[in-house]
């Protein structure tokens, strides 16, 4: 049986932009196992594996970067809404609905753009690894961190003293993949760019050295930028090779992400 399957560059509007994701548009659900060794065959960061439930609109999202699986991803759910759009399988008047690890993910069209609205993450004064501060080179202004549901930290969100600083920073990833099994956000107030704040994410504890476009690292960007700027909605740019803009916007303790997206590949696995 041949399953559908897109690359979707999400968070871009031309080509080989923003953040490329695999999207499996699934009838029904796979084994984990199965769905780990197609995400390694990809090779992306995340592949996305998509199940329609009985009531329309309505579907089970699960994701997996080439080495584990993972409890949140922005960009893949952006491009599994596109996928779902672009090939007629639910109509463009209408959200998608996805049911993940981490809630209810909701996605809507808003002319050329995707909208989603995730869980704003909380985060917490925290003191940078110093196994960190040495790989990335940095100087901290300030450190907070997102702990899992287990306790255990998630990402670090480190704010530097400018955009310069964060693009210029050039990580030593062995011994990055050494200072904890978290992500590390770097982030900076916008400067000429005329964006209200950059970022990098480095994921190494999951098989990504860096991420190009994070959808997921923007839930903790947004609150914390907001509470910075005094500003709920914000234009943000993610400074990785590829690069990416996000539309943010804190609702409560909810964020609200938009981006474009654009296939670049359609095909179907064969196994």
């Amino acid at each position: 049986m041949e399953i559908p399957l897109l690359q979707v560059d999400a968070f871009a509007s031309q080509a080989f932009k923003g953040n490329p994701a695999a999207v499996c548009l699934l009838e029904s659900a796979k084994p984990a196992d199965w769905m780990q060794n197609v995400g390694a065959e990809m090779n992306l960061a995340e592949t996305a594996f998509v199940v329609p439930r009985a009531e329309e609109g309505h579907y089970d999202l699960r994701w997996f970067t080439p080495a584990i699986e993972i409890p949140l991803c922005g960009h893949a759910t952006l491009a599994s809404a596109h996928a779902l759009w672009e090939t007629g399988r639910l109509a463009e008047t209408r959200e998608a609905r996805f049911h993940t690890m981490s809630g209810e993910l909701i996605c809507r069209r808003a002319g050329n753009l995707i909208e989603m609205d995730f869980p704003a993450l909380v985060a917490l004064p925290a003191e940078l690894p110093q196994a960190a501060i040495e790989a990335l080179g940095v100087t901290p202004k300030n450190v907070v961190c997102h702990r899992r549901k287990d306790g255990s930290d998630g990402n670090f969100l480190i704010e530097l003293e400018s955009e310069t600083a964060v693009r210029n920073v050039k990580p030593n990833f062995s011994l990055l993949r050494t200072a904890a099994d978290a992500g590390f956000i770097i982030t900076g107030r916008g400067e000429a760019s005329g964006y209200d704040f950059v970022s990098r994410y480095f994921a190494c504890y999951a098989g990504i050295d860096e991420d190009p476009v994070t959808g997921s690292a923007h839930c903790m960007l947004t609150p914390y930028w907001a509470a910075v700027l005094g500003k709920t909605e914000m234009n943000a740019y993610q400074a990785s090779a590829r690069g990416g803009e996000v539309q943010v916007r804190l609702a409560g303790d909810r964020v609200v992400l938009a981006g474009e997206a654009i296939t670049v590949l359609r095909g179907s696995l064969l196994c």
